[in-house]
């Protein structure tokens, strides 16, 4: 499935989270062992966003980057896009949740005016887009001079000791999860997979300075299979 193109990947990454909306956020828990949390809270506080700012969280899901967001900045407006509407209905039915903004939204044509947001949030979306460069292009168009992007995104394990470890994680015990508590092995064995095949960080890191964000960086968690990047628009 992560070897699929253009738009029939758009479609398939499309259906597969509509599939497994409903049991998205559990998932996370499990297979990150709850450390998700703590990336999101990182997320927001690389965002820098001023009191009373606007957030664009893109591929927001059920919206849990935007609900961090909106807990911890005070006067927030958070705007949760997503191309999978089942995703943003789940989040839709929690109460806490219900003071985000939802937005049906490609991130490679954004339904938003230049210069709008004060920060742009992703969680986990980049190894889906089917035009890394384009995504990121968007993303800074839509941002005002000077905001910020943050980037959460997996990375492929590094060379080294712990490699065979995460390799079982990422190949066995990931779909094995996805398969008890989902029923959707499928798609739990598609997000290893993209995982494995998408950039390393560094790559990333270029891709964002040539699309035109300065003073970009990244933190590594988990062992290096996470990567938070952060840019910053010109200006």
């Amino acid at each position: 499935m992560a070897h699929l193109e253009g738009q029939q990947r758009a479609e398939y990454v499309q259906d597969m989270f509509a599939r497994i909306a409903g049991r998205y956020d559990t998932m996370n828990r499990l297979m990150t062992m709850g450390q998700d949390v703590t990336w999101r809270r990182y997320v927001i506080a690389e965002a820098r966003l001023p009191v009373n700012g606007l957030l664009l969280d893109i591929a927001t899901g059920t919206g849990e980057i935007a609900l961090e967001g909106l807990s911890l900045v005070p006067g927030l407006r958070a705007v949760g896009g997503d191309f999978t509407l089942e995703m943003m209905q789940v989040g839709k039915r929690i109460p806490v949740r219900q003071a985000i903004r939802w937005v049906g939204a490609d991130t490679l044509a954004l339904p938003f005016p230049d210069a709008t947001f004060d920060a742009v949030t992703s969680g986990f979306l980049m190894r889906n887009v089917i035009d890394v460069r384009r995504a990121f292009a968007e993303q800074l168009r839509v941002m005002k001079p000077g905001g910020r992007v943050v980037v959460l995104e997996s990375s492929p394990p590094k060379r080294n000791l712990l490699r065979p470890f995460i390799l079982l994680h990422l190949n066995v015990v990931i779909p094995t999860l996805g398969r008890l508590v989902s029923g959707e092995a499928d798609a739990y064995r598609y997000l290893p997979d993209s995982t494995q095949q998408f950039r390393d960080p560094d790559t990333l890191a270029a891709i964002m300075r040539d699309a035109g964000f300065q003073d970009v960086s990244y933190r590594l968690f988990m062992f290096g299979t996470i990567a938070v990047h952060v840019g910053r628009k010109p200006g």
